[in-house]
């Protein structure tokens, strides 16, 4: 059986607030589509440079959990030195450093390896941007 690689990039509308978007469904429907019951690897990545991705249970808390934990660690101030767009844009900037923007993750007869709570999320914290891509990367 031969290698096959097939890709797509997916629009995610954010919004104007700080925000963890689940993926998990895009993420399984694409797999449904193309892994055909194959493993291999399912890359997820954001190309830009103010949104990450995380693993992470949602529904319970955990996502606003992590939007508070990155307030502590990356406050929206004005102690950043990239300062243009909204007060604190600047730590939007740091935040694919702590939350990076991409994810490797296995597939197994077709389908995601998730652990029972885990989702895939995008996190994005600019409010100055509501418009993102994800592109979603499979290699089987």
């Amino acid at each position: 059986m031969t290698d096959t690689f097939s890709t797509r990039t997916i629009d995610v509308t954010t919004g104007s607030s700080e925000t963890v978007h689940d993926l998990t469904d895009a993420c399984m429907s694409f797999l449904r589509e193309v892994a055909l019951a194959r493993d291999g690897l399912l890359n997820v990545f954001t190309p830009h440079a103010t949104a990450g991705l995380a693993l992470i249970e949602t529904g319970a808390g955990s996502d606003a959990d992590l939007l508070a934990a990155l307030h502590q660690l990356l406050p929206a101030d004005n102690r950043w030195q990239h300062r243009h767009g909204s007060p604190g844009h600047g730590r939007d900037h740091v935040l694919p450093a702590i939350v990076p923007p991409h994810a490797t993750l296995p597939v197994i007869g077709g389908a995601l390896q998730l652990g029972t709570w885990q989702s895939v999320v995008l996190v994005d914290t600019n409010k100055d941007n509501p418009d993102r891509q994800v592109r979603l990367s499979f290699l089987g």
